[in-house]
């Protein structure tokens, strides 16, 4: 007994080392992207705006992982997916009629308002979850049917346009959530041995990370909101939870690649 706990503790310390290590590297794509975000200069370099810089940075970190088989085509077309979406959003909310935020600097590849590069902060969250699943080797235990899942993700989706006109159901599709992923297990393997997760703690985990970052981002400049227009404050806390939401959409459309769904259980 004298031995077992000193021993205990050192794996669980080993596990937590091995769990930052691959957390950071799974988090490369999205690593690099922000660390570019601080190093490009707010008025751009040799005459290139910085928004259309950070899409050409983008696009490279992007080329470059597909090229050395980090990520496959099947999950470049997923990430590709969650640029689509991602932008589709960022048009709607920085809308004359919506304006939820702005982009305020001058750009290039600005396309109805919105630089380009936008679309690549949702995909980061992709390629995320996408590089976490190979490097923990994750496991999904008693996921909720496909179909289900999949309408509460489009729900969720849905929610971020209507909300400006039929009021907002987040805790209603959050409370949802509760109710579909209560015995959703996620299995993820450090080093040896594998280790347990509620799912659903997962989700909020991860959505406070993007959180922090949008407050890095916001600080930054690189887009802002109506009340940090004369001064910058800290992104609201109830983004937490739309970050949060946003999480599960974004698991949803990984767990239907091929090799992912290998991973899922569905109980029958």
């Amino acid at each position: 007994m004298g031995h077992g706990l000193p021993h205990t503790l050192r794996d669980a310390g080993l596990d937590f080392l091995a769990f930052g290590l691959k957390q950071a590297q799974a988090c490369l794509f999205a690593g690099l992207f922000f660390l570019s975000v601080f190093l490009v200069p707010k008025a751009g370099w040799a005459g290139i705006p910085r928004y259309d810089l950070l899409l050409v940075i983008a696009l490279g970190i992007q080329a470059v992982m597909v090229w050395t088989k980090l990520e496959t085509w099947d999950e470049l077309k997923a990430i590709s997916l969650f640029h689509v979406v991602g932008f589709a959003l960022e048009v709607f909310k920085t809308s004359s009629h919506i304006q939820s935020w702005s982009y305020p600097d001058p750009g290039f590849t600005k396309v109805l308002g919105v630089p380009l590069f936008s679309g690549f902060m949702y995909a980061a969250v992709g390629s995320y979850i996408i590089q976490a699943w190979r490097l923990l080797d994750l496991r999904i235990l008693h996921h909720p049917p496909y179909w289900m899942a999949t309408l509460l993700a489009c729900a969720i989706y849905a929610n971020f346009f209507t909300h400006h006109f039929i009021g907002d159901y987040r805790w209603y599709l959050a409370a949802c959530t509760l109710g579909l992923y209560a015995r959703a297990t996620v299995v993820f393997t450090p080093r040896q041995r594998p280790l347990r997760m509620p799912l659903l703690l997962s989700f909020v985990l991860i959505g406070f990370f993007i959180w922090l970052a949008e407050n890095i981002s916001t600080f930054m400049g690189i887009w802002k909101y109506p009340n940090q227009m004369g001064a910058w404050t800290t992104v609201h806390v109830s983004k937490w939870s739309s970050w949060s939401l946003l999480v599960i959409m974004t698991f949803t459309i990984v767990t239907h690649l091929k090799h992912v769904k290998a991973r899922v259980h569905v109980p029958e």
